[in-house]
C-alpha cells in the first residue's frame, strides 16, 4: 500500500521540472493571446534567461568537446567518429529538403505574397574566402568568446582536446582540469535551467503576442505548408530515425525524454541555447560521453534539418513571386545544394544571419529589395518549429551515430548496464 501511494509522488518529481516548464509556457502564451502586443512589458525576463544561457554556453561548449577528445583513448577513433558524424547530419539534412520538396508538389503555392516593407540588416560585401576565413578562424582569442565565432570556437576546442590526447602523462593535469571544468559548467547550466519556466514563458508570450497575428495574413498558406511538413518530419521521420537507432527501446528511449529540449528549442528558438538540454536527455538516452559530447555541440552551429526545409519554402515562394516554376530539374539540385550549405553556414542564434535567403535569391538571379524581405518574413515565422527540428535532430543524430559506431545492441547494452 505504501509502495502504491509513493508512486505518484516519485512521478510528479520525475517529470517536475517538465511540468513547471509546460505550465510557464502555456501561461506565457495564454497572455500572449490575451494583452497581445502589450505582453513585451516582460519581454526582459526572457532576454536575461537567454543571455544567462548563452553567457554560459561558450565555456560549456569548449569544456565538453575538449574534455571528450582528450578522453579518447584511441586517436584512430576520432577520425572514424568525424566520418560517421557528417554522414549522419548530410544525410537527414537532404531528407528533410526532399520531404519539403515532396510538400511543395503535393501543395503547390500559386499566390501572390505581399512585400512588406521592413528594415534590413546592413550587410557586409566580402571576398569568399574572406568569408571562409572568418567562418573557419577567429583574429583573436578574446573574439573566440562570441557566439558569432561558433564553428572557429568548435575547431579550437577540437585541437585543444586534440593536443592534450597527445602530450600523453605530461598533460595528464591538464585534460583532468578539462573534465573537471566540464562538470561545473553542467551544474551552472542546471542552475540557470531552473529559471526556465520563468524565462520560457515570457519569451512564448512576447513571440505569441507580437508575431502570432501575422500568422493569417499573406503568408497563411506557405506558413501552414510548411508547419504541416515539419510537424510530419518531426513525428514521423524523428520516430523512424529511432526506430533505425534501437529498434523499440530507441523508440520509447528517445520520446519519453525529448520533451524537455523540444519545449527548450521552441521557447528560445536557438539551437545554441538548447544544447544543455540536448546533452542531459542524450545523456538519459544511453548516448555514450564520446559521441554526445561532440556531436551535439558540433551539431549546433552545422546540422540543421528546419533550416533545410525552411530554405525550400522560402525558394517556392519567392518562385511563386515571381511567376517562376519551382518544379525544374535543375531548380530543385540547387535547391538541395542551397540547402546543405545554409545548414553549415547559418548561424545558431535567434533569427540569426539571413546568409541562406541572399544566396539563394543570388543564385537564382531574383531581385534582392524584392525578394529578400519576403524570405526574412517567413524566416521569421517559421523560426519557432524551424530551431525544434534544427536542435531536436541534433539528439535524434547522436542515436544514429552511436548506432552506428557501437553497434545495434549499443542501447540495450547501456540499459543492461
Amino acid at each position: 500500500m505504501s509502495e502504491e501511494i509513493l508512486k505518484p509522488k516519485s512521478l510528479f518529481k520525475t517529470y517536475s521540472s517538465i511540468i513547471w516548464l509546460l505550465c510557464g509556457i502555456i501561461a506565457g502564451s495564454i497572455l500572449g493571446l490575451v494583452f497581445g502586443e502589450g505582453v513585451s512589458v516582460i519581454k526582459p525576463l526572457g532576454d536575461i534567461f537567454l543571455n544567462l544561457l548563452f553567457t554560459a554556453i561558450i565555456p560549456l561548449i569548449f569544456f565538453t568537446i575538449a574534455s571528450s577528445i582528450g578522453s579518447l583513448e584511441k586517436s584512430e577513433k576520432l577520425g572514424r567518429l568525424f566520418f560517421i558524424i557528417v554522414t549522419v547530419f548530410l544525410g537527414t539534412v537532404l531528407v528533410s529538403a526532399i520531404v519539403m520538396i515532396a510538400g511543395v508538389f503535393l501543395f503547390p503555392i500559386h499566390q501572390d505574397i505581399i512585400v512588406s516593407k521592413i528594415p534590413l540588416e546592413e550587410m557586409q560585401t566580402m571576398s569568399g574566402g574572406s568569408q571562409i576565413t572568418q567562418l573557419l578562424t577567429a583574429s583573436d582569442f578574446y573574439e573566440l568568446l562570441s557566439r558569432k565565432s561558433m564553428l572557429a570556437l568548435i575547431i579550437f576546442s577540437f585541437m585543444i582536446g586534440f593536443a592534450s590526447l597527445r602530450s600523453g602523462e605530461k598533460g595528464e593535469s591538464f585534460r583532468s582540469f578539462l573534465n573537471s571544468g566540464n562538470e561545473v559548467m553542467k551544474e551552472l547550466l542546471n542552475i540557470i535551467m531552473k529559471t526556465a519556466p520563468v524565462g520560457l514563458g515570457a519569451y512564448f508570450a512576447y513571440q505569441v503576442g507580437i508575431f502570432g497575428p501575422q500568422l493569417f495574413g499573406a503568408y497563411a498558406k506557405p506558413l501552414g505548408l510548411y508547419y504541416a511538413f515539419c510537424t510530419f518530419y518531426f513525428i514521423v521521420f524523428f520516430s523512424l530515425y529511432a526506430f533505425m537507432a534501437g529498434g523499440r527501446l530507441g523508440f520509447t528511449t528517445f520520446w519519453k525524454n525529448n520533451i524537455t529540449p523540444a519545449l527548450t528549442a521552441l521557447g528560445t528558438c536557438s539551437s545554441i541555447a538548447t544544447i544543455p538540454a540536448n546533452l542531459a536527455a542524450s545523456e538519459k538516452m544511453g548516448v555514450p560521453k564520446y559521441v554526445r559530447n561532440v556531436a551535439i555541440p558540433l551539431g549546433a552551429p552545422l546540422h540543421k534539418d528546419g533550416s533545410s526545409m525552411s530554405s525550400i519554402i522560402k525558394i517556392a515562394v519567392i518562385f511563386a513571386m515571381f511567376g517562376k516554376d519551382f518544379t525544374d530539374p535543375m531548380t530543385l539540385v540547387t535547391a538541395l545544394g542551397i540547402t546543405v550549405i545554409v545548414s553549415v553556414v547559418e548561424g545558431g542564434i535567434p533569427n540569426g544571419g539571413y546568409i541562406g535567403e541572399i544566396l539563394a535569391i543570388t543564385i537564382y538571379g531574383f531581385p534582392m529589395e524584392q525578394a529578400l524581405p519576403a524570405a526574412m518574413i517567413i524566416g521569421t515565422l517559421v523560426d519557432p518549429i524551424a530551431t525544434l527540428l534544427n536542435a531536436n535532430g541534433d539528439v535524434i543524430s547522436s542515436m544514429l551515430i552511436a548506432r552506428i559506431s557501437e553497434g545495434k545492441n549499443w542501447l540495450s547494452n547501456t540499459v543492461s548496464t
